[in-house]
């Protein structure tokens, strides 16, 4: 998947995120150096998101991004929420619905959904 194709990804994702109760979702500003010979400003990291809302609202967005990998060329999707991280991808449907219940019951395989992370799909001798 080249950074065009994720780009508009992240865009397709924004837009439905957009459609549920949630305060906001942004582009994440990235962390990283300022590239040799580029202007100094704010950087954004391609293909994530940082989404603003109401504790109620994580298990829609999360449904949501579910369906929406779906129909998509993006294998996982990870999301960070209250320092813990869940991602969400390669699995049955009964082990991504004990991952998400263990995740929003606050277990220790996931976390709150502050960002979401399209990447591209795994090399097949890494992870499952």
């Amino acid at each position: 998947m080249d950074t065009d194709e994720l780009e508009t990804l992240t865009a397709q994702l924004r837009r439905r995120l957009l459609e549920l109760d949630v305060d906001d979702v942004r582009l994440a500003r990235s962390d990283g150096p300022v590239p040799d010979g580029a202007k100094p400003g704010e950087l954004l990291s391609v293909g994530v998101l940082a989404v603003t809302l109401a504790p109620a609202v994580i298990r829609p967005v999360l449904r949501l991004v579910e369906a929406w990998m779906t129909s998509r060329p993006v294998r996982t999707v990870t999301v960070e929420w209250d320092g813990r991280t869940l991602e969400l991808g390669a699995a049955t449907p009964e082990q991504q619905e004990r991952l998400l219940t263990a995740f929003l019951e606050g277990g220790r395989a996931p976390s709150d959904v502050s960002s979401a992370t399209s990447e591209e799909p795994p090399a097949r001798d890494q992870r499952a």
